[in-house]
């Protein structure tokens, strides 16, 4: 178990206040950037990896796109297209799962 920075795991300013709020609770990122039980904090509120996993983009749901901060899965692609340049869904792509709750 280790503390991390929690841009490492949630890139960007909106995403934390998301968490912080209780509207995100997991991410999918390219690779694993935690493990399970390492911890980050926001402001001053410490949040715990609950479970990391890797998965392919195909196997997302309309639940995995809520805990993100998305209403569906579609709004979720769209997302991801805007927020990285040349991003396209593959649904056979592999993608690293953190779920985390605040502690």
């Amino acid at each position: 178990m280790a503390h991390k920075d929690v841009e490492d795991i949630l890139p960007g300013g909106h995403l934390t206040e998301q968490a912080l709020s209780g509207d995100v609770t997991q991410i999918h990122r390219g690779q694993a950037y935690a493990e399970e039980g390492d911890t980050f904090e926001i402001e001053d509120t410490t949040f715990e990896v609950t479970d990391v996993t890797h998965r392919m983009l195909g196997d997302l749901t309309d639940e995995d796109a809520q805990r993100e901060g998305s209403p569906d899965l579609d709004h979720y692609r769209q997302r991801l297209q805007h927020a990285h340049d040349n991003f396209e869904w593959d649904d056979d792509s592999e993608v690293v799962r953190h779920r985390f709750e605040q502690v």
